[in-house]
């Protein structure tokens, strides 16, 4: 495998790239970020610079590279906050790397990272795969069109594209970023290490969750189902868990103790609460179950994952 993937210094990306080395011990992985946390430089070939500028694309995408994982956004709260920079990253990011990607030697194989931020609006109160994308925010907005752009140049024989919508993912390591979910891992990422947190939105709010395990696993397995695998459609919208932000309180407190669950303070923003409002929380999932996508099966097994982790760091 020759890989290259965008985002590669975020904690998602860091983490795939050594999922695919451990898997592989010959690839060759690029990562191209902004910017790259100390000691990612010493395993893998690291670009540092604009995911939107095709010069840096040029200098990441070898030309027999055969296979791209696009993890690189502006998360939704960053999104929503600077038009412009959302549109150039999250859009044209896209677009560019797919002009570079058909002129590679052959049709690599794309893992694109979409989002539940896709849908909004009027839905049903269960989503499935037939439901319209109705994104209600500029960084859906530019998901879905990131969407349109793969299965396009798919179609056009140019790439062979696959588009997963994630879930929230949590927990996230780390501190918190610009995404509208980023208060579902520090509820918990917070109180598990002795901190005080703020949660903008009310206990009843509810998030569709994925873990950070699974979704490196969806990823991968994205990428290696053939493309019969994917005959109708090049999306897919990962399977989760549905949970109230109270009951992902409640399995802290069951997992690391009653302490943690007081850490949590409830300060309402309402520039996030209008945010995560329009995001979907239930969905049927059928058709990535079949295809061999995995849900976790409890967020109690997701605290005690991420408390593990936080012990053996």
């Amino acid at each position: 495998m020759k890989a290259l993937i965008t985002g590669g210094g975020g904690f998602l990306g860091s983490r795939l790239a050594a999922a695919l080395k451990a898997r592989d011990p010959a690839a060759e992985i690029t990562l191209l970020d902004v910017a790259f946390p100390p000691g990612l430089e010493s395993k893998y070939r690291c670009i540092a610079g604009d995911v939107a500028a095709p010069e840096v694309i040029a200098k990441a995408l070898a030309r027999d590279t055969d296979s791209i994982f696009h993890l690189a956004a502006v998360v939704s709260g960053g999104a929503e906050a600077d038009f412009d920079l959302g549109y150039h990253v999250n859009m044209d990011g896209t677009w560019k790397l797919l002009e570079a990607a058909r002129k590679l030697a052959k049709p690599p194989r794309i893992v694109y990272t979409s989002s539940v931020a896709a849908f909004g609006g009027k839905m049903p109160d269960v989503l499935d795969d037939s439901t319209t994308p109705a994104p209600q925010t500029s960084y859906g907005t530019q998901k879905v069109i990131g969407e349109y752009l793969i299965a396009d140049y798919t179609r056009k024989g140019y790439v062979d594209g696959r588009s997963l919508r994630l879930p929230t993912i949590v927990v996230r390591p780390g501190k918190p970023n610009l995404a509208a979910s980023s208060f579902a891992s520090s509820i918990i990422r917070e109180p598990v290490t002795g901190v005080d947190v703020d949660c903008p939105v009310p206990d009843t709010t509810g998030v569709w969750i994925l873990s950070p395990r699974r979704v490196v696993e969806a990823f991968v397995h994205a990428h290696d189902l053939p493309s019969e695998k994917w005959p109708t459609t090049r999306v897919v919208n990962l399977p989760g868990i549905t949970l109230t932000v109270r009951e992902m309180i409640d399995a802290m407190g069951r997992v690391v103790g009653e302490a943690a669950t007081k850490r949590v303070r409830f300060v309402p923003d309402a520039r996030i609460q209008a945010i995560v409002k329009t995001w979907p929380v239930r969905f049927r999932t059928e058709r990535a179950l079949a295809m061999g996508f995995k849900a976790d099966e409890s967020f109690d097994d997701v605290v005690r994952d991420f408390k593990a982790s936080m012990a053996g760091a």
